[in-house]
């Protein structure tokens, strides 16, 4: 017995491990095009100034945007009905030629017009991937994990995404402190892409290793009343309208962060290197926070691990905001922006948990990736572009703060109705 055990632990550990490291390497190469916005928009987008370019630059980050929700629906209903690998191996695929692309595509000085065109459609191809990668990974994690450690193995999800954005960071502290900033226009960006294009053949091999889960996961009770199933339904309406807020304050809160290399550079003028150190502690912290809040949320439930970290970054949004603008240097930046990075990924780890149990196993993929690409796509892909216009409008450094508090508000109150469906709170039945 303690044998069997310990081989289903294994199993679990490495399922998951293959799941999420192919959620890394994806993330990986969506995320590091914020990083070098400005370099990019410099490549393929010249302009008349500085800020066209960049929004330039953000509006094409954006686009990859549009065709996530498409991808959730594509491949989240494929991997309900044909599998949850199939899904994340295709998607995977996507990715990486879309990657591969942009890392190779001339600049517009060479090859003009074309240029920007292939960018945008690489991006669009990238969104319709990753639409479809977060709702099947969330599904298998999920089905995988046993009841009372269910918390702890989806966080994995959320982490993938930090440990992506740090490892962005990483290299991007790596080529701004080792070259110069003519080095780092012209090619450093490409090297920074072409790392995670290297990793491609060693993430679909660790997929295409994974356990198919679709035909032997929990399967949901089925009322054979029909009050029953209208009153089911309205649930899971009630539950995904929730599930949009706080996704939308989620991302907002996201991307805004992954924003803060660019707004460090451009609008409190410090160092590349230390945009990008401040970046890379700050997404190390959202990884340890995010598996601690999935550890604390299978121990205390989904609830509390919501909605009283919420609280506490609502509190410490301004004041934070306001330290770094008055006082931009390595501590302000790295203290401010890591509190509010660590503290704000607790809530999200416990969130992922409530929504996908709260869903039936059959539409599980499906409807997660719908809701995921959606919110994000609304939220997310306008995100850094409505950051950039508030501070180009307003000419306040503050701005960032006043986007967040709005999305981090929105959220508390959707997080204060979602259900309950810890099995430490609600019992260990099965969903």
């Amino acid at each position: 017995m303690p044998d069997s055990e310990a081989k289903q632990a294994f199993d679990v550990k490495r399922a998951a491990f293959a799941a999420t490291i192919g959620n890394v390497l994806e993330f990986y190469d969506f995320i590091t095009y914020s990083f070098f916005a400005t370099e990019i928009g410099r490549t393929f987008f010249p302009a008349h100034s500085e800020y066209g370019s960049l929004m330039l630059s953000l509006a094409t980050f954006g686009a990859g945007f549009l065709t996530r929700p498409i991808g959730g629906i594509v491949l989240g209903i494929f991997s309900d009905r044909v599998g949850r690998r199939p899904a994340m191996l295709l998607s995977f695929a996507l990715m990486g030629g879309a990657i591969l692309t942009i890392a190779l595509t001339p600049a517009y000085e060479t090859i003009g017009v074309v240029a920007p065109i292939v960018v945008i459609v690489a991006r669009m191809v990238q969104g319709f991937a990753l639409g479809g990668e977060v709702g099947p990974t969330t599904a298998y994690l999920i089905e995988i994990a046993a009841p009372r450690d269910r918390g702890l193995v989806v966080a994995w999800q959320p982490a993938s995404q930090e440990i992506a954005a740090t490892a962005g960071a990483l290299v991007g502290v790596v080529l701004s402190s080792t070259m110069a900033p003519e080095m780092l226009q012209s090619y450093g960006w490409r090297v920074a892409f072409l790392i995670g294009a290297v990793c491609l053949p060693f993430g679909i091999w660790m997929r295409r290793t994974l356990p198919e889960t679709i035909s032997h996961a929990e399967r949901p009770a089925v009322s054979v009343e029909g009050s029953g199933h209208v009153a089911q339904a309205r649930r899971h309406l009630r539950v995904i309208v929730l599930a949009v807020m706080i996704l939308a304050s989620g991302t907002i809160s996201t991307y805004v962060t992954q924003y803060m290399t660019t707004y460090a550079k451009t609008t409190l003028h410090v160092s590349p290197s230390l945009a990008f150190t401040v970046s890379l502690v700050s997404n190390g912290l959202q990884i340890i926070g995010a598996l601690l809040g999935g550890w604390l949320a299978d121990r205390l439930g989904r609830k509390p691990i919501m909605v009283w970290p919420q609280l506490v970054v609502l509190v410490l949004t301004y004041p934070a905001f306001l330290w770094i603008v008055q006082a931009p240097g390595a501590w302000s930046l790295l203290f401010g922006f890591g509190v509010l990075s660590f503290i704000g990924s607790l809530p999200f780890t416990a969130f992922y948990a409530a929504f996908t149990e709260a869903l039936p196993q059959n539409i599980r993929g499906g409807v997660f990736a719908t809701i995921y690409a959606v919110a994000i796509a609304s939220f997310g892909g306008t995100a850094q572009l409505v950051v950039t216009w508030l501070l180009h409008v307003t000419g306040d450094p503050l701005a960032p703060s006043w986007y967040l508090l709005l999305a981090a508000i929105v959220g508390l109150v959707a997080m204060g109705l979602m259900p309950e469906t810890a099995p430490v709170k609600v019992g260990d039945r099965a969903r």
